[in-house]
């Protein structure tokens, strides 16, 4: 669990994951979290159900590098968004995020905060040394996320920026 200013980041569990996907507030009600209103969209479910499962499921991986970190906004007591980190380091020592902010919460900083908060967990990790993410070129506020916690770009490709967050150590 990490903690920062309004947040708590609280990475799930496999069977967290699985309550996750339901959107039945399940997961809140184990969490003892106020309901929110969330979605999961179709391409989150398919990398749940392809990728973060598996991985999490996986006892040679250290799941922290798998699965969904959720956001928990301290003041409503509620999940406010999600963070996952895609995997364990690679050799490089580098290791990419991909996030979202449920749309209640978006343009109150919730994702620029979580993202620091990332940063610093990433910092305590001795094989972390960057943090790399991609955003469609017209998401404006999700580069703009990245911008504030001191990534830059270091490529483009048709639709997407490449950013980088050289030394997290």
């Amino acid at each position: 669990m990490i903690e920062t200013t309004r947040l708590i980041l609280k990475p799930l569990t496999y069977d967290q994951l699985i309550k996750y996907i339901k959107c039945d507030n399940s997961l809140e009600a184990e969490l003892n979290l106020n309901e929110t209103s969330r979605t999961v969209s179709p391409e989150l479910k398919e990398a749940l159900e392809q990728t973060i499962l598996p991985n999490v499921a996986d006892e040679t991986k250290n799941y922290l590098f798998s699965t969904l970190w959720t956001a928990i906004f301290k003041a409503e007591n509620k999940m406010v968004g999600d963070l996952c980190i895609v995997g364990e380091p690679n050799e490089a020592g580098e290791i990419e995020i991909g996030y979202g902010t449920y749309d209640e919460f978006q343009g109150k900083g919730f994702m620029t905060e979580m993202v620091g908060g990332i940063i610093e967990w990433a910092k305590t990790q001795p094989f972390v040394k960057s943090i790399v993410a991609s955003t469609n070129k017209t998401n404006t506020a999700s580069f703009k996320v990245l911008q504030k916690n001191k990534f830059i770009k270091v490529g483009e490709t048709d639709t997407l920026l490449i950013w980088k967050l050289i030394t997290v150590v």
